[in-house]
């Protein structure tokens, strides 16, 4: 989300989540739980990559600046985000 590549090696050796996200999405407050549950794992193999969409209804309008914004202010997400 900040604009770098990341290689999907980066998560070599770890369960991965790849989770749709979208910050207008009814299911928006999921962010407070995929960050409890990733939390909770992380330090045993465990990451969630949030992937922003604006494809279902364009719930997700905002830059990508906006989104971690959003993310890191409104649910404290701390696990890695990627570009939109």
């Amino acid at each position: 989300i900040d604009g770098q590549p990341t290689a999907l090696s980066t998560f070599k050796g770890k369960v991965v989540l790849l989770v749709n996200v979208a910050s207008r999405c009814g299911y928006t407050p999921q962010y407070a739980g995929l960050e409890a549950l990733y939390e909770k794992y992380k330090d045993r193999g465990f990451v969630i990559v949030g992937i922003p969409a604006n494809n279902f209804g364009a719930q997700e309008p905002g830059t990508n600046e906006e989104i971690k914004t959003f993310c890191t202010a409104k649910y404290h997400v701390t696990f890695p985000m990627m570009a939109k």
